[in-house]
């Protein structure tokens, strides 16, 4: 069974070199604060309005390093709690140098976006956010819903949105007409690539699954669950429909669409159930399966055997990748230019 995960990373969907502009820095979502609950060793970044670098007049402050640092910091706390002296600091100080670097990039793009006088209309921002919305499987209402879990506002993503598109306007107005990728490169890219163009064996399948409850003895539990799941290949084989029995009884999240797990290669799931799913025929069903989530019932419904994508296929996709490196690295040597050339002063004594 496939662990099933929504991931929401509001900052890389807000403009195409987010990475650019804070290498190396993770855009995981902060989760509950340890900042109250101090642990052995724990990382900490000290809270304050001290100034920690001007950049052509425009202040940037430590408390603005530390609300970019803090959801990492606060990940990391508890695997370096007992870890050696000194391991916290490390980490500390490697995160703020990420994000000041992010931070002043951040303040000189934005100042020749400005000079640029590039306006982004209303319709353009929840155009992106409706799209963001969309990936996630959710509407407008569920998107605000749930960014608000993760500390934002709508009004707050939709300027971070509205800088974004504007930071990509400009830039793409920088690299126009200087960057493009000959079919020699792409072709080139393939042939030195030709392990990530071959698509292994695929199973697409669904599953009923019965987990053991954990409140009572856990052999008492197991036999429940055992004796349940083969009630349940019962009815399978009686003729019942399996999609209505994994939506009624699974307790696995894809118990919604009739425990469809889509497509998957080999080494993406448990030992036993793979063993299982991969032996079975398209419409053929297991009998009872058990792996360490509990016990399975498991129903193939499609296959692919492997292939490999000719570069026929593949190109298109090869000369967007290959495009958007290089209009990375284009942006990468534009604001160090935008660096070198700027006034930029830190505090005395630091």
């Amino acid at each position: 069974m496939r662990k099933q995960t929504l991931s929401v990373s509001i900052s890389a969907c807000l403009a195409m070199f987010a990475a650019l502009l804070c290498p190396g820095c993770g855009s995981d979502n902060p989760g509950e604060s340890t900042a109250d609950k101090p642990e052995p060793n724990a990382v900490t970044a000290p809270v304050t309005q001290a100034v920690a670098v001007t950049v052509n007049g425009v202040k940037i402050f430590e408390s603005e390093i530390e609300s970019l640092i803090r959801p990492q910091l606060d990940k990391l706390a508890e695997k370096t709690k007992y870890a050696p002296a000194g391991t916290a600091e490390t980490y500390t100080s490697q995160f703020r140098q990420l994000a000041l670097e992010q931070l002043i990039r951040r303040v000189l793009l934005d100042e020749v976006v400005r000079q640029a006088n590039i306006t982004i209309p209303d319709e353009a921002v929840m155009s992106q956010i409706e799209a963001m919305a969309s990936a996630q499987g959710m509407s407008v209402d569920q998107f605000v819903e749930t960014i608000t879990q993760y500390g934002h506002t709508l009004d707050g993503i939709k300027e971070e949105m509205r800088s974004g598109l504007a930071r990509n306007q400009f830039m793409a107005a920088q690299w126009e007409s200087k960057i493009s990728i000959t079919e020699d490169e792409a072709k080139k890219y393939y042939d030195e690539n030709s392990e990530k163009f071959n698509v292994p064996e695929q199973i697409r399948a669904s599953h009923i699954l019965i987990t053991p409850a954990t409140a009572g003895d856990p052999n008492e539990e197991r036999v429940k669950a055992r004796t349940k799941i083969e009630g349940l290949l019962e009815q399978v084989k009686g003729g019942a429909d399996f999609a209505e029995l994994a939506m009624a009884n699974s307790s696995c999240p894809s118990a919604p669409n009739g425990g469809d797990l889509n497509f998957f290669p080999r080494g993406k799931t448990t030992p036993a159930f793979e063993k299982a799913v991969f032996e079975l025929k398209v419409g053929e069903v297991s009998g009872v399966v058990e792996t360490d989530y509990g016990f399975h019932i498991i129903k193939v419904t499609d296959h692919k055997d492997p292939t490999v994508f000719s570069f026929e296929q593949a190109s298109e996709q090869i000369t967007e990748q290959l495009t958007e490196a290089k209009q990375v690295e284009f942006a990468d040597e534009f604001l160090k230019k935008l660096k070198a050339e700027a006034e930029i002063v830190y505090p005395s004594g630091t």
